[in-house]
C-alpha cells in the first residue's frame, strides 16, 4: 500500500472545524524524490480545519546553485517568498512566516546572511533553524546541516546565535532529547535571542533508546523543567508522526485514528504544557515529515482531543492552537 493509499484509509472530519490554527511548522520541496508546495500544503490546510496562517522552516530546499557557499541559503527565502505571495492572494492559509537557515559557526559575520534573508523575505522572514541534532549512537542519523557534537557550546556558534538576537531574529532549536541540557546552558548564557525549542524536545525511540520510552523521559523532562525556567523559550508542540519518535505509527496496517495518536501522546504533551504554559507552547504539523504517521485532519485532531481531555480554557486553547504561534513570531494578522 503505497503512502497516499494508506493515509487515505482512515478518514475524519474535524473535531473542531472552527478553532483557529496557526501552523507554525512545515517545510515545502520540489525535489525529484517528491514535491510539497503550495497546492499540496493547502490540500492538508483545508481538508476541514480552520488553519488560517503558517510558517515555513528550512529544509534545505531551493538553495542558489552558484555565488558564495554561505549566501545560498538565501535562494531558500526567495523558493518559499514565491509560495508565500501566491498563498497571500488564494483562499487557502497564508504562509505569513519564514524562518531559513544560516551558517551560525560565521561568528558576527552571519549577520551579512541575516541581512540578505530579511531583503529576500518580503517582510515575512522572521529567523533561522541551525539544527544541532546529533547523537553518539551510529543508529541515529544526525540532522541534515550535519553538526558536530556539542554544537551549541561552541564560540563561533554562540557569536552567531548573540547576533541572530541582537538583529531581533527568532531561534528554532531542533535537537535530540539527550541534547536538551546543552540548549538550557545557551539560553542561560546569552538570554536576548527567543528561542522555540521544536518537535516536543526530541524524544527519540530508535536505536538505543527503542523501547525506553520511559528512560527517555527520564532525562528530557528534568531538561524541560529547566529550560522552561527560561522566559525567551518557548516550545512546539509536535513532530509526533516522525517514526524516529519509536511509537510506530507508520508501522499499522492502516493509518491511525486521532483518539489513537492522542492516546500515545497525551502524558508527553499535558507535561509539556504543565511545564512551560499554554501561553509558551505551540501545535505544529511538521508536514509533510510527519504525513508518514497520520493525516493533518487526524493530527490535528489528536490535538484538539487532548485539549478537551485536559481541560484547557478557550483561552488556553487559543494560545496553544494560534496565539502563542503568531505572538514568537510577531505575525500580522
Amino acid at each position: 500500500m503505497d503512502k497516499t493509499t494508506w493515509l487515505a484509509s482512515t478518514i475524519e472530519e474535524p473535531v473542531d472545524p472552527l478553532e483557529e490554527i496557526v501552523d507554525p511548522h512545515h517545510h515545502l520541496w520540489d525535489w525529484p524524490t517528491g514535491t510539497y508546495l503550495l497546492p499540496e500544503l493547502h490540500q492538508d490546510t483545508g481538508a476541514g480545519h480552520n488553519v488560517t496562517q503558517t510558517v515555513f522552516v528550512e529544509c534545505g530546499a531551493g538553495y542558489r546553485d552558484q555565488g558564495p557557499e554561505y549566501l545560498r541559503p538565501v535562494g531558500e527565502i526567495e523558493f518559499v517568498g514565491q509560495q508565500a505571495e501566491l498563498s497571500a492572494d488564494s483562499d487557502g492559509a497564508e504562509i505569513a512566516g519564514i524562518v531559513g537557515f544560516a551558517d551560525l559557526t560565521r561568528g558576527n559575520s552571519v549577520e551579512e546572511v541575516l541581512a540578505a534573508q530579511e531583503t529576500a523575505g518580503g517582510g515575512r522572514f522572521r529567523g533561522i533553524r541551525h539544527a544541532s541534532a546529533w547523537d553518539q549512537s551510529d543508529e541515529i542519523r544526525e540532522s541534515h546541516t550535519k553538526p558536530p557534537a556539542g554544537l551549541l557550546g561552541h564560540d563561533n556558534f554562540r557569536a552567531g546565535f548573540a547576533t541572530l538576537g541582537r538583529m531581533g531574529f527568532t531561534f528554532d532549536a531542533w535537537m535530540f532529547h539527550p541534547q536538551v541540557e546543552e540548549l538550557v546552558e545557551l539560553v542561560a548564557a546569552l538570554p536576548e535571542t527567543p528561542v522555540v525549542l521544536d518537535h516536543l524536545g526530541g524524544p527519540l525511540g530508535i536505536g538505543p533508546y527503542a523501547g525506553n520510552r520511559d528512560e527517555v523521559r527520564s532525562t528530557l523532562r528534568p531538561a524541560l523543567e529547566a529550560l522552561a525556567q527560561h522566559e525567551q523559550v518557548m516550545v512546539k508542540v509536535g513532530g509526533i508522526g516522525m517514526s524516529i519518535y519509536g511509537v510506530g505509527l507508520n508501522r499499522l496496517p492502516v493509518a491511525p485514528t486521532s483518539e489513537h495518536v492522542a492516546n500515545l501522546w497525551s502524558e508527553d504533551i499535558r507535561h509539556c504544557v504543565d511545564t512551560f504554559g499554554p501561553e509558551r507552547c505551540m501545535f505544529e504539523s511538521n508536514f509533510p515529515v510527519d504525513k508518514q504517521g497520520c493525516s493533518y485532519t487526524v493530527l490535528f485532531n489528536a490535538f484538539q482531543r487532548i485539549a478537551d481531555e485536559a481541560g484547557w480554557s478557550a483561552s488556553e486553547r487559543a494560545e496553544l492552537f494560534s496565539g502563542s504561534a503568531r505572538r514568537f513570531y510577531r505575525l500580522d494578522f
